[in-house]
């Protein structure tokens, strides 16, 4: 198993479809150079901000295969394998890791509502059925049960290749008991954007972004300060991104974000249902408004 850091920025792409609801594509690869050309750590295709409840296997899969063509080696891909049945998760995972992926990042199952003991077992088997690292995905928010810490560290104990975690429950304490737990050992990502300097403050190690969709190069700038220990700096730009942060919260996630790529002409502002654009065209104005304000400074990156 190849040995990465996992530092840094890594983008939770979004999905571009077209006007006809199909996979777009020639966009996604233009997405994805822009990224790597703006110096993100790595790529996470298929997550919440990529639709991937809503994608077909197909879509999956030829995704996951894609972004791994247009990322030649670049940078690392992290593809979201996730499922609330374990077999389905191992399918996807299998083919992840056939298709070239670094990693598979792997959600809570949703709906169901396991038990920490069923939580333990789904992911180590998906672990087992796969010889790449493996990411877990905190997410309670979604999914409706969190991983608890001591469940954790039982996998990492268990798994050699469970190797860290996306932790997108907003509780910065949970953050901090599980660097604590793991002993430093175990990559933990922020999965909320204005909770990334304080995690790292606390030993973490960056975020799996949803704002470095638009903003990559001013994002991992911004990241990689902080890693370096200079907060003061890192700070002073997280607060010119403060309003655009909650801005991409304004409706469900992806909505805000993908509705700010479209405005500059990386994608058609084209969702799959139950998703859609926003419902609320106050929000719509308010995002419109942070943005500006971000092409002030010269944080959005343009197609």
């Amino acid at each position: 198993m190849r040995e990465l850091s996992f530092k840094g920025v890594h983008t939770a792409l979004i999905t571009p479809f077209t006007r006809k609801d199909n996979l777009d594509e020639e966009r996604l690869e233009q997405i994805i150079e822009a990224q790597i050309q703006s110096g993100v750590d790595g790529l996470v295709p298929c997550g919440t901000t990529g639709e991937s409840p809503t994608l077909s296997h197909d879509e999956h899969d030829r995704t996951i295969a894609l972004t791994v063509k247009y990322a030649n080696g670049r940078v690392p891909v992290i593809a979201g394998t996730g499922s609330n049945a374990t077999s389905e998760a191992i399918r996807l995972s299998r083919h992840a890791q056939q298709a070239g992926v670094d990693a598979v990042l792997l959600v809570n199952p949703y709906y169901n509502k396991p038990t920490q003991k069923g939580l333990y077992l789904h992911f180590k088997a998906i672990a087992e059925s796969v010889d790449i690292p493996c990411i877990l995905y905190n997410i309670k928010g979604r999914t409706g049960v969190n991983i608890e810490t001591e469940t954790v560290k039982a996998l990492s104990d268990a798994c050699s290749n469970i190797v860290g975690v996306k932790e997108a429950s907003g509780s910065l304490e949970q953050m901090r008991a599980v660097i604590e737990a793991t002993h430093g050992k175990f990559h933990v990502l922020s999965g909320d954007d204005n909770l990334s300097l304080p995690l790292i403050e606390s030993g973490g190690d960056g975020v799996i972004s949803v704002g470095s969709n638009i903003c990559p190069a001013y994002i991992t700038k911004m990241i990689h300060l902080a890693l370096e220990g200079k907060f003061e700096a890192a700070r002073a730009m997280e607060a010119k991104l403060a309003g655009f942060f909650k801005a991409c919260f304004l409706e469900t996630n992806p909505i805000p974000i993908k509705t700010a790529m479209a405005r500059y002409g990386w994608c058609e502002e084209s969702f799959r249902l139950p998703m859609c654009s926003f419902e609320n065209e106050g929000n719509r104005a308010r995002l419109y408004a942070e943005l500006d304000a971000l092409e002030e400074i010269g944080a959005i990156t343009r197609r």
